[in-house]
C-alpha cells in the first residue's frame, strides 16, 4: 500500500501528465506553447516520479507517442510501430541532481548499448549521424517497386492514409528504379524547402490569401488536404532514411548502406550530410559542428539523429513502448535573439487572471519580427529577475510563440529595479487577490474581464454566435455599453450597423445569429458564463441533473447555507455524489459563484431576454447495455472527437463522466489515454476502444 508521503508525488505526477497531454495536443495543432527543451523537462520529471512510484511503463502518459489523426482520413496499422526517439536533453540531471552534459548523456546511452550487445571491452560501436529534418514523418509501402500506400506516423501504431496527397505533390518516388519484385516499407520525412515555401507564400499574398506560418506546419496542412488539387507545383520534397522491413529483396546490412541503396533507386536522401562516427565523442563533435551550418541550409532541421550503423544489432537492442534503443536524437537549441525590454504590461483574462507580457524592441526571430513576448506569470518573472531596460533573450516556443527565456545581466542599465507585482488591477483599480501562484482581479465588472467573458460567451462551444468575435466585442463594450451576456440579446440592427466595418447586411447576420442562440439551452449558457471549474462537461452534467436554471440556483442557495442534505447529495465528505467527479472543494467554488448576486442578475437578465434556461432534451433511442451505464472517455479516438462520442452515448441513454471511480461502468480509451486508463485498470473496469463503443451503440 502506498504511504501518505506518496500523495504529493502522485498529485504532481497527475499534473505533469495533464501538462504533457496539453502540450502534445498544442504541438500537433501547430500552436506549441513551450519550447521543446521545456517539454522534455516535463517528460523527464514525469518519468522520474513514475519510476519512484512504481507506475508500470504501459500505464504512463509517455507509453505511446502523440497522434495526428484528421477526421475523414482512412487509418491503417503500421506493420512495425513508428516510435519516437529518445532525446539527449539539456534539462537532464544525474543521480546527484546535477546538470548532465549532453556528451555524458550520449556516452551513457552508448555504454548501455555496448553492454546490451555484450561487446568485448575496448570494442567500438560505429554510429551513423544524420540530419533531423523538421517535417512530417511518413511510411511508404512499395510492391514490385511501385508505391501503393503512404501513411502518416499517427500515434505510432496507426496513421492516416495520404497516398493521393503525396503522389499529387510529387514528394516521393512513385516507382523505385530497378526494383521489379518484392515488398518493402520505407520511412522518411516530408518537408518543404525554404525557397519553395517562400515562393508559395508569395503566390498566396499576390492572390490576397492568408499566408502559412512556417514550412513544417504548412507542409502538414498541405498533406492533410482532403482534395489535393493544386499542390503539384508546391515544391514539397522528402528525405527517406529507413527500411524497417522488406520481403523478397536483398538489402545492405548497415544503415549507411541502406541510404546508398535508396539513393541508387531514386529516393531523396542526404547522403553527403551523414557522418559515420567511431564512437560517441566523434558523433557529438559532428552534431555540435553541424549546428553552425543550419542557417545555410535550404531546409529546416531541429537536430541530428545518431543511430547504431549495423542493422543486425537492432533486434537485439529492441525498444520500449515509446522509443527504440538503436537510436537517439540530439536536439539543437532553438534560435535565441537578444533585444531590449521596453516595458511590461499586465493583461487581464476572462477569469480575472493577471498575466505579465513583455513589450520589446522589434527583433527578427525564427522567421518573423517579434515585438511582444510571454512572461508566463509573476513567479516566473521574479525568478528570472526580468527588468524594464534589460537586454533579454527571446525565443519562440516551438518556433511560434515568442517568450522571454533569459536576461543578459552584464548589459543591465544602472538604477533598474525589479518589476513590482501589481496590487491593483491595471484596468479597474480593484485590489488583486492571490490564488496559488496566480494573481486575480476579483471585480466581475472589470472592462477587460467583460471583453474576454463576452468573447467566450459567443464562442462556438458556448452560445455559438457567429460574427460576434473579439473585434466586434471590443466595439459593443466601448461604444454600445454592453456589460453582461444578457445585454447582447437586446442589441438591434441599427445599433450594430453604426459600428466600424459593420454594414446593414453584416448587422442583420449578427442579430439573426443572436436570435438563434436563444434556444441553445442551459448547458451552453453555463459553459458560456466562464464560471470557475465549469467547462463543457461539467456544464452538461449540471444541466442534465437539474434540468432548469431555477432548480440549479435554488440548490446553490441551499448548498451555500450549509444544508446537510444538499451537501451530501452532490459533494459528500467521502466518496462520490450524484454528479460523478464533482468533489467537495470544486462544488464549494461552483455553487458559491452560482449563488452570488452578480451571477443571479445575469440569469435574470437572460430569462427576461427570452433565452432558454432549460436543459435541451436530446432525442434518445435507448440502447440495451448502454442505457443507465456510466462511461469515461479518455485519449484520442481514431475517428470520433470526444464530445461526439459523448453525444452518441447520451443519445443511447448512457451517462458520461469526467473521472474514473468505482461507479464507472466503462472507460473508452484512445491513444494517449494516460492516468484515467491506469486507474480503470487498477479498479478492474472494462476498457473499450472506439470500435467496441460503436458496437455497443449498435446493440451488437
Amino acid at each position: 500500500m502506498a504511504s501518505g508521503r506518496d500523495e504529493p508525488r502522485r498529485v504532481e505526477l497527475e499534473r505533469l501528465a495533464e501538462e504533457i497531454r496539453h502540450h502534445e495536443a498544442a504541438y500537433r495543432a501547430g500552436a506549441p506553447e513551450i519550447p521543446d527543451g521545456s517539454f522534455d523537462g516535463l517528460v523527464e520529471r514525469y518519468e522520474e516520479l513514475a519510476d519512484e512510484l512504481g507506475l508500470p511503463p504501459e500505464s504512463r502518459v509517455t507509453a505511446v507517442p502523440g497522434g495526428d489523426h484528421t477526421e475523414g482520413f482512412q487509418t491503417v496499422e503500421h506493420r512495425v510501430p513508428m516510435l519516437s526517439l529518445e532525446k539527449l536533453s539539456p534539462n537532464r540531471r544525474d543521480s546527484r541532481g546535477q546538470p548532465m552534459p549532453l556528451g555524458e548523456q550520449l556516452r551513457d546511452w552508448y555504454d548501455r548499448r555496448c553492454k546490451e550487445l555484450e561487446l568485448p571491452s575496448g570494442a567500438s560501436l560505429r554510429l551513423l549521424v544524420e540530419p533531423k529534418i523538421d517535417g512530417i514523418s511518413v511510411s511508404l509501402f512499395y510492391r514490385d517497386g511501385k508505391l501503393e500506400r503512404a501513411v502518416t506516423r499517427g500515434d505510432g501504431r496507426r496513421g492516416d492514409v495520404i497516398t493521393a496527397q503525396v503522389e499529387r505533390a510529387a514528394a516521393v518516388p512513385v516507382r523505385l528504379s530497378g526494383v521489379r519484385s518484392g515488398e518493402l516499407e520505407i520511412r522518411g520525412e516530408i518537408y518543404w524547402p525554404r525557397a519553395e515555401f517562400e515562393a508559395h507564400n508569395a503566390r498566396l499574398r499576390e492572390a490576397g490569401d492568408k499566408t502559412l506560418i512556417n514550412p513544417r506546419n504548412g507542409c502538414a496542412g498541405v498533406m492533410k488536404r482532403k482534395d489535393p488539387t493544386g499542390i503539384e507545383g508546391a515544391g514539397i520534397r522528402s528525405y527517406l532514411y529507413q527500411v524497417p522491413w522488406a520481403q523478397g529483396l536483398s538489402l545492405p546490412d548497415t544503415q549507411l548502406g541502406v541510404l546508398d541503396w535508396l539513393a541508387e533507386r531514386g529516393a531523396g536522401v542526404y547522403r553527403s550530410e551523414t557522418y559515420l562516427a567511431d564512437g560517441p565523442d566523434e558523433a557529438l563533435a559532428y552534431c555540435e559542428g553541424y549546428d553552425a551550418r543550419r542557417a545555410e541550409l535550404d531546409y529546416d532541421i531541429d537536430g541530428m539523429v545518431i543511430k547504431v550503423d549495423e542493422l543486425r544489432f537492432y533486434d537485439v537492442l529492441g525498444a520500449t513502448a515509446h522509443h527504440p534503443h538503436w537510436g537517439v536524437a540530439f536536439k539543437f537549441p532553438p534560435e535565441r535573439k537578444a533585444t531590449r525590454l521596453l516595458g511590461i504590461v499586465v493583461q487581464v483574462g476572462k477569469s480575472g487572471k493577471l498575466t505579465p507580457v513583455a513589450e520589446l524592441e522589434p527583433v527578427f526571430v525564427s522567421g518573423t519580427t517579434v515585438s511582444r513576448a510571454s512572461l508566463h506569470n509573476f513567479g516566473e518573472l521574479e525568478r528570472k529577475d526580468v527588468r524594464v531596460g534589460d537586454t533579454v533573450l527571446v525565443e519562440k516556443a516551438g518556433e511560434i510563440i515568442p517568450q522571454v527565456v533569459d536576461v543578459d545581466r552584464t548589459k543591465r542599465p544602472r538604477r533598474t529595479s525589479p518589476f513590482a507585482r501589481p496590487t491593483r488591477c491595471p484596468t479597474c483599480d480593484t485590489p488583486v487577490v492571490t490564488e496559488e501562484i496566480f494573481l486575480y482581479c476579483p471585480n466581475p465588472t472589470c472592462p477587460d474581464q467583460i471583453r474576454e467573458r463576452l468573447a467566450h460567451f459567443a464562442s462556438r462551444r458556448a452560445m455559438d454566435i457567429e460574427g460576434l468575435g473579439a473585434v466586434l466585442v471590443d466595439q459593443i463594450v466601448d461604444k454600445l455599453g454592453v456589460r453582461a451576456p444578457h445585454d447582447v440579446f437586446h442589441m438591434t440592427v441599427d445599433d450594430l450597423a453604426g459600428l466600424e466595418r459593420m454594414g446593414d447586411k453584416s448587422a442583420r447576420n449578427v442579430v439573426r445569429a443572436i436570435g438563434a442562440a436563444k434556444g441553445r439551452g442551459l448547458a451552453r449558457v453555463l459553459n458560456g458564463l466562464a464560471i470557475g471549474h465549469v467547462g463543457e462537461s461539467m456544464a452538461a452534467d449540471l444541466s442534465e441533473y437539474f434540468h432548469s436554471a431555477d432548480k440549479l440556483l435554488d440548490f446553490a442557495t441551499r448548498y451555500c447555507r450549509g444544508e446537510r442534505g444538499a451537501i451530501e447529495e452532490l459533494a459528500p465528505e467521502k466518496g462520490t455524489g450524484a454528479i460523478e467527479g464533482l468533489a467537495r472543494k470544486t462544488a464549494d467554488s461552483i455553487f458559491a459563484e452560482l449563488a452570488s448576486p452578480s451571477v443571479r442578475q445575469v440569469f435574470a437578465g437572460l430569462a427576461a431576454a427570452g433565452v432558454s434556461l432549460e436543459a435541451v432534451r436530446a432525442v434518445r433511442e435507448e440502447v440495451q447495455g448502454v442505457s443507465g451505464r456510466t462511461f469515461v472517455l479518455t485519449g484520442t479516438l481514431p475517428t470520433l472527437k470526444r464530445n461526439e462520442a459523448g453525444d452518441l452515448i447520451k443519445r443511447a441513454g448512457g451517462k458520461v463522466s469526467g473521472s474514473v471511480s468505482k461507479k464507472t461502468d466503462f472507460v473508452v480509451a484512445g491513444e494517449e489515454a494516460g492516468s484515467k486508463l491506469a486507474k480503470a485498470q487498477e479498479l478492474g473496469i472494462l476498457i473499450l476502444d472506439e470500435a467496441g463503443l460503436l458496437g455497443m451503440l449498435r446493440g451488437a
